[in-house]
């Protein structure tokens, strides 16, 4: 069961990353004005660390598979493997569709419902 994640929303289109952590549930939205990209890591630095968060193998992180920009779900995949690798933490995939709204209800529907894919990536880009 999924209980404590980080949720990358980076599709290229309203770009959001959310933080459930203690049942409290945080959402930090992209400014439109910053290339998001190379803004990812920065602000999931500083959410982890804000909320200060013990990222363990109790964790998981939840993915955005697209549709979406090429660029902005090959770094979300790239940042996202990379704390599952240095923190041997959960990796699951969803598809942009099967979420819907972002935010809390939403999310717990998604796993309830099984709907992402465990260490399982299969990107959906947009040309």
């Amino acid at each position: 069961m999924i209980k404590d994640f980080l949720i990358l929303n980076c599709i290229g289109k309203d770009d959001k990353i959310g933080l459930k952590v203690n049942n409290k549930f945080y959402i930090n939205y992209f400014d439109s004005k910053i290339n998001r990209n190379d803004q990812l890591v920065l602000n999931i630095l500083n959410l982890i660390k804000k909320h200060k968060v013990n990222i363990d193998n109790n964790f998981s992180i939840l993915i955005n598979n697209g549709p979406g920009s090429f660029s902005s779900i090959r770094i979300s995949l790239a940042v996202a493997k990379g704390i599952k690798i240095t923190k041997k933490i959960n990796l699951f995939g969803y598809k942009n569709s099967d979420l819907g709204q972002f935010n809390l209800a939403n999310i717990e529907v998604l796993i309830k419902k099984n709907l992402m894919e465990k260490n399982l990536i299969k990107p959906l880009y947009i040309s």
